[in-house]
């Protein structure tokens, strides 16, 4: 194969590259300010429902059941948005090791062909390189574990304190009702709604500790430091 081909040394290759580099950084970029808008939403609207809950010793804790309904909904939508996210991250990344990385080391810039190739393809044949569920599970453990927490925490101290303290486990269950719904009934509903997120983000923990996926390996390389297990984002 000719030496020109295995690698992209020329002046404008390498002009055009570093332009690429800068417009996929960009949209990482972009995206990511779109993660945190849902965030951050999720975190007001829980804060609204807080203040709601807790106005007065006769207020309802239907908002912090609502507000949960709504949190739900914007991790889903964060989790869809990650998925774009992690693409434009990818290329990011293969071009930092590939080109960035040798002009750091003192080395020719270059893009060689086992590190260009995925990048091309990916160009070629545009696909998201995670899963839906395990994006859900990585926000969960990133942002929405505490906002469903501090939900829960609500949720019981309300019951526990208003409209007087908390003496019986039959008072316990009556706090609980919401309206027509038994107390039993939504203590359950509740618990499966929870206890749902914790299970997603346990098993795709685990998933992502094993995966051995071709992003993977693209991004692993020779001088690489030890991974901790605990990614930026």
């Amino acid at each position: 194969m000719d030496k020109n081909r295995d690698v992209a040394t020329g002046s404008k290759e390498i002009g055009a590259i570093a332009h690429l580099y800068r417009a996929e950084a960009y949209r990482s970029t972009i995206w990511r300010q779109r993660l945190d808008m849902t965030t951050n939403w999720a975190v007001v609207t829980t804060g609204i429902a807080l203040s709601l809950t807790f106005s007065s010793s006769e207020a309802s804790a239907l908002p912090l059941v609502l507000v949960g309904l709504l949190v739900a909904m914007f991790l889903h939508l964060e989790a869809r948005r990650y998925r774009y996210f992690d693409v434009f991250r990818f290329r990011a990344r293969i071009l930092e090791i590939g080109f960035y990385v040798p002009i750091l080391k003192g080395e020719e810039a270059h893009i060689p062909l086992d590190r260009g190739t995925p990048l091309s393809d990916d160009y070629m044949r545009p696909r998201f390189k995670i899963s839906y569920w395990r994006a859900v599970g990585k926000r969960i453990r990133r942002n929405y574990a505490f906002i469903f927490i501090i939900q829960v925490m609500a949720y019981l101290g309300k019951i526990e304190i208003h409209p007087t303290d908390l003496q019986t486990y039959e008072q316990f269950i009556e706090r609980a009702a919401i309206g027509p719904i038994d107390g039993h009934i939504a203590l359950t509903c509740g618990a499966i709604f929870h206890g749902g997120w914790i299970v997603i983000a346990i098993v795709t923990m685990f998933q992502e500790r094993a995966d051995k996926s071709v992003t993977k390996d693209v991004l692993d390389w020779d001088d690489a430091p030890v991974d901790d297990g605990n990614p930026p984002v």
